[in-house]
């Protein structure tokens, strides 16, 4: 496998850590380098440890997983949206428990936009690709566009608002449609 190849799955596994990052932003009341740097190290460290896993796991593993990981991504991706959304109708910003860049909704977060990478670490096992320059190059790229994405929903929250959280919340809403959907019209089982 090229290494354009393995930096255009690294870029499309990325796309769903780089929307989270800009929802992620646009709530924040205030973007600091600490922050910056928990989420960018979080999705970059799940992004790559997701395909070793999933490379380790082998055939039987790939089977049990297929059958419900798209609902978990759903699930998750859909709660804290909906507590996004729920956040713009408050008065005030997020609060300090709620912070995205902290606790579980952090691992929460990084779980849901790197459950993808899993199937992709499988895939490589099954073509024999060794999996270690494969998962640095993907946890780089998610943690730099993590980064980027964050920025640029800063920008959003500073000129939105209350909007932009709202808009957020449905954006994590939609990410996990996209992946329930995308993996049901591919022939999957419809419940797990």
């Amino acid at each position: 496998m090229g290494d354009w190849t393995i930096v255009g799955i690294a870029f499309g596994l990325a796309m769903d850590a780089f929307a989270v990052a800009i929802a992620v932003g646009v709530v924040l009341p205030q973007l600091t380098g600490r922050r910056v740097f928990r989420l960018a190290f979080h999705f970059g460290l799940f992004q790559f440890l997701m395909p070793v896993m999933g490379w380790l796991a082998g055939r039987s593993l790939y089977r049990w997983i297929q059958a419900f990981d798209h609902w978990v991504a759903f699930g998750l991706l859909a709660f804290i949206g909906c507590r996004m959304i729920l956040g713009a109708f408050r008065n005030g910003s997020i609060e300090s428990e709620d912070d995205p860049t902290r606790g579980w909704l952090l691992v929460t977060l990084s779980v849901a936009t790197s459950i993808d990478a899993l199937a992709v670490g499988l895939s490589l096992a099954f073509l024999r690709v060794p999996i270690w320059k494969p998962s640095v190059i993907i946890g780089l790229v998610a943690a730099i566009l993590t980064g980027f994405g964050l920025a640029f929903g800063r920008r959003l929250g500073a000129s939105f608002g209350r909007w932009a959280e709202g808009a957020g919340g449905l954006v994590l809403i939609g990410i996990g449609l996209r992946i329930l959907i995308s993996h049901l019209n591919a022939g999957g089982p419809p419940f797990p």
